[in-house]
């Protein structure tokens, strides 16, 4: 079973909660939570992701789909919360309120395979504890009406390890293409998204092409002849991705609008900025190697 940890924020819009208890304190911030339990919180950024990954468990009669609340909240306070899942008809049954402390600490403990929160240390932590874990980068309201889920991935230092990455980052484009065209019949290492991938095509593996409701597609800035590196690593994975798009430098946030993804998954901040004002933006941590 794919079971997937998120925060509040990453679920639903707190934009001006979060304002509250920043400018007025954590009292203000509780009143006004407990004042506003029976009025539903707005979609947040992750809120498509959730809904169309539980909608799963719907088309396939069984549980193969769990979501867990992670939150720093208090219970009395999260009581808004699930009042706002029920509302928008989320088949969340488990949470873990912390009161202060970072709700990433239980993720584990949960089984999760991808953890998603607004905060860059929670998911940090996350990453360092083995999870796939992503920053929710906040973005314009947006709603996709298809039922279609679709999930985009960045390459290196995402699915793939930053082997390579840590290779341009210091040598350049030449030693890195150099590397890779020596390399290319050997499997790139695993990035701490590989599982997440993984499950995600156990998912897809539930139905037949024309019916899959999930869609994956890879968005790399690698070109020929980096690009067979990938090629045969994902083929060795046994791992199916949908549309594969080797951009050689080329703005994603062009593709990722055509594509219409319900979520993004990269490791570059800079793209993650632009990205997040057409499509749901999860930055992954880069962790020191």
């Amino acid at each position: 079973m794919l079971v997937v940890g998120i925060t509040s924020r990453a679920l639903f819009d707190l934009d001006l909660s979060h304002e509250i208890f920043i400018n007025q304190g954590l009292e203000a911030y509780r009143d006004y939570q407990v004042k506003k339990e029976n009025t539903p919180l707005e979609q947040g950024q992750a809120f498509n992701l959730v809904n169309k990954l539980l909608s799963i468990n719907r088309k396939l009669n069984k549980k193969v789909v769990e979501v867990i609340l992670l939150s720093r909240n208090t219970s009395d306070i999260g009581l808004r919360i699930f009042n706002s899942i029920e509302h928008h008809g989320l088949e969340i049954k488990k949470a873990a309120f912390t009161g202060g402390n970072s709700p990433h600490t239980y993720a584990k403990s949960f089984g999760a395979h991808l953890f998603l929160s607004s905060e860059f240390s929670d998911c940090k932590s996350a990453l360092k504890n083995g999870i796939a874990a992503a920053r929710i980068i906040p973005g314009p309201k947006r709603k996709l009406d298809t039922n279609l889920l679709k999930v985009a991935f960045d390459g290196d230092a995402v699915i793939f390890s930053d082997e390579s990455q840590s290779i341009f980052d210091k040598k350049g484009l030449k030693a890195f293409e150099m590397n890779e065209v020596s390399l290319a019949k050997k499997s790139l290492h695993g990035g701490p998204f590989k599982e997440f991938l993984f499950q995600l095509h156990k998912l897809q593996n539930y139905f037949s092409l024309e019916e899959c409701p999930i869609r994956i597609a890879l968005m790399t800035a690698r070109h020929a002849p980096s690009h067979e590196r990938v090629i045969r690593t994902l083929r060795d994975w046994n791992i199916r991705i949908d549309e594969c798009l080797f951009l050689g430098g080329q703005n994603k946030v062009d593709f990722l609008k055509d594509y219409q993804a319900d979520i993004f998954f990269d490791d570059q901040k800079e793209i993650c900025d632009l990205a997040t004002r057409l499509i749901p933006t999860g930055q992954v941590i880069r962790l020191q190697t």
